[in-house]
């Protein structure tokens, strides 16, 4: 009896740890993306970083977006402390990239970052690609997803940005 008591005692306790964790659910959130004129490419925390993370990213493109695409893709995404990850260039329209309906996957090294709280594409070109969603999966955090369903202004940073206001009660922890 002693030792089922203690098991469940450990059920609770690993369950409320759990639960403590703060998550963000972006992918339940369908506010719309914005142009962001000011945002820059934090090369410092991008590229000068001496641990190394693997993310994967997907990409859905929408099916009113154009057959395919020779438009310019790029992606920015990170977290609340500065920690940036930059991709300038994820297209390649010999390979079928970006083509409507289609998902494409990348796995992307970079700086290791807290839990994603902004992500932005920059399209460069005539093709007005639209893409549906962006998910983003790291190690240790739950996959975010950003919803855009809209078309992408050419030469402009587009996308979101829910850092405001978010600390993560794990920084010590990483």
């Amino acid at each position: 009896m002693k030792s089922l008591i203690f098991i469940l005692t450990l059920c609770i306790i690993a369950v409320f740890s759990q639960a403590a964790t703060p998550l963000i659910t972006l992918s339940q959130s369908h506010s719309q993306p914005e142009a962001n004129e000011s945002f820059k490419v934090n090369q410092a925390k991008s590229q000068n970083t001496a641990s190394s993370c693997t993310y994967t990213v997907t990409i859905k493109t929408s099916c009113n977006s154009p057959s395919y695409t020779r438009d310019q893709i790029s992606l920015a995404f990170g977290d609340a402390y500065g920690y940036q990850v930059y991709v300038p260039r994820l297209d390649d329209p010999r390979s079928g990239t970006f083509e409507r309906c289609s998902t494409d996957t990348f796995q992307i090294h970079g700086p290791c970052t807290y839990q994603t709280c902004y992500l932005y594409l920059y399209r460069s070109g005539y093709d007005g690609w639209i893409p549906e969603q962006v998910t983003v999966y790291s190690y240790g955090y739950n996959p975010v997803t950003f919803y855009y369903n809209t078309y992408i202004p050419n030469g402009i940073w587009y996308g979101f940005d829910y850092c405001r206001g978010y600390l993560p009660s794990t920084a010590a922890e990483k």
